[in-house]
């Protein structure tokens, strides 16, 4: 089973998710805005990715401001994803253990 954090708003998602289902795949959609993940979630994808909350965070967004995290830990970045999903860059892929950020959407189709 694979799942993708979607947000139907969004044009990269949007790619992402016609990519996946013009190659047939099975995908759950989680809309991460109204089921946004738990840092638990975030910390385990981070890893899946191996990258850092940094790599995984959405810095041109008011909220990045407003919440001054330009200096926070990687703790603190975790929790202001699991707080304010919007901060979650998007769409994320998962598949089987792995992950994949879709920047560019392209990229999800490496863990079909």
């Amino acid at each position: 089973m694979s799942t993708l954090w979607h947000n139907p708003r969004c044009s990269k998602s949007r790619q992402a998710l016609a990519l996946l289902e013009e190659r047939g795949a099975a995908v759950v959609i989680r809309r991460y805005l109204d089921d946004a993940p738990s840092e638990a979630e975030l910390r385990a994808v981070a890893e899946a990715l191996g990258v850092g909350p940094r790599d995984m965070i959405r810095r041109g967004e008011a909220a990045y401001r407003e919440l001054g995290l330009k200096d926070a830990s990687e703790d603190a970045l975790f929790a202001a994803m699991a707080a304010h999903p919007k901060l979650i860059e998007r769409p994320v892929f998962l598949k089987d253990g792995r992950a994949a950020l879709g920047r560019p959407p392209e990229q999800v189709l490496d863990i079909l």
